[in-house]
């Protein structure tokens, strides 16, 4: 059974930086894409950045140049650095291991203060 760990969540002001990185474990088949979205209240759960085990990398549009996704597919981890931070980035960020299985992680919160 495949599980996703995730931390780095918490508290920071507009324009600071946070780091999420999301580990792996159990049976993950290749090819697969681990990606990182985000809930924020009253909204829909929505893509933030994605990578293959090939590399192959996929930003929403409104991250474009502030977050950067990368992998360590030896350690099957994904990390998410996210720098110049805004309030409109607060929500819970979830790490996805997929296509099959398609698995999430627990969540973590990222409040980003004004």
């Amino acid at each position: 059974q495949v599980q996703l760990v995730e931390s780095g969540g918490g508290l920071v002001q507009a324009g600071g930086s946070l780091r999420l990185p999301c580990a792996a474990s159990g049976s993950i088949f290749s090819p697969n894409v681990m990606g990182w979205y985000r809930q924020a209240p009253g909204k829909q759960r929505e893509l933030v950045a994605s990578i293959t085990s090939g590399g192959n990398t996929k930003y929403a549009t409104f991250v474009q140049g502030r977050f950067t996704i990368s992998r360590d597919k030896a350690k099957n981890t994904v990390n998410l650095q996210m720098n110049s931070l805004k309030p409109e980035d607060t929500a819970v960020y979830y790490c996805n291991l997929g296509p099959l299985p398609d698995v999430w992680g627990q969540g973590t919160q990222v409040t980003v203060s004004s």
